[in-house]
């Protein structure tokens, strides 16, 4: 059984930092894409970042120079470092994992940036 397990969202003031973290099982994680992407209210779900196997990142122009995306294959567990954080960040944050044509998706975490 495929789990993606978030944590580490929560309440911060403009301009700090959270790290979120998607453990994950059931999955070669070594051979998985992993991903963050984000909801906010009312609007699309959107790329936010994402790392391949062979670590290779890329991420929405928005988040550039502010959210670093990494991975740790020992622990099978994805992060997103996310620093200068801003209202218009705030969201449910979604981690993602693509493996052998399959999609896999967690439950969320919420990010909230306000004063």
């Amino acid at each position: 059984q495929v789990q993606l397990v978030e944590s580490g969202g929560g309440l911060v003031q403009p301009g700090g930092s959270l790290r979120l973290s998607c453990a994950t099982s059931g999955i070669g994680f070594r051979l998985a894409s992993m991903g963050w992407y984000r909801q906010a209210p009312g609007k699309q779900r959107e790329l936010v970042a994402i790392i391949t196997s062979d670590h290779l990142t890329n991420y929405q122009d928005s988040v550039q120079g502010r959210f670093t995306i990494s991975r740790d294959n020992a622990k099978n567990t994805a992060y997103l470092q996310m620093n200068s954080l801003k209202p218009e960040d705030t969201a449910v944050y979604y981690c993602n994992a693509q493996f052998r044509a399959a999609t896999f998706w967690g439950q969320g975490t919420q990010v909230t940036v306000s004063s």
